[in-house]
């Protein structure tokens, strides 16, 4: 198995670091708000969010909790994989969907 080589990318509005890489055939956009408070998760999570334009491309969340405020904003309109890592961190999967990732409001990123 090749090793994963993670490339900072920057990111319009973010305030943590970026990374890209390759899985598979997939491009993965990662970053780790899980020491930050609100609204830095959701800040992030919506700049990154506005790079995921193709199904190839997934962008990965690492939080300290589930980010339920963003998950009932833009929840249906990404597929979204919830993964809780053994430190307790949560990891979430954002895919790509057709028709409706598009509709998704990027711009309102306040928590309220």
């Amino acid at each position: 198995m090749s090793e994963i080589i993670k490339e900072a990318l920057e990111v319009e509005g973010a305030t943590v670091p970026f990374f890209t890489y390759k899985e598979g055939e997939a491009q993965i956009i990662e970053f780790d708000t899980s020491k930050c408070g609100p609204p830095d998760p959701m800040v992030n999570a919506m700049a990154g969010l506005k790079l995921l334009d193709s199904p190839n491309k997934k962008v990965v969340m690492i939080n300290h909790k589930s980010p339920g405020g963003l998950l009932a904003k833009i929840g249906e309109n990404y597929d979204i994989a919830e993964e809780k890592l053994e430190d307790g961190r949560v990891k979430l999967t954002f895919s790509y969907r057709a028709g409706e990732s598009e509709k998704a409001n990027l711009a309102d990123n306040s928590c309220g």
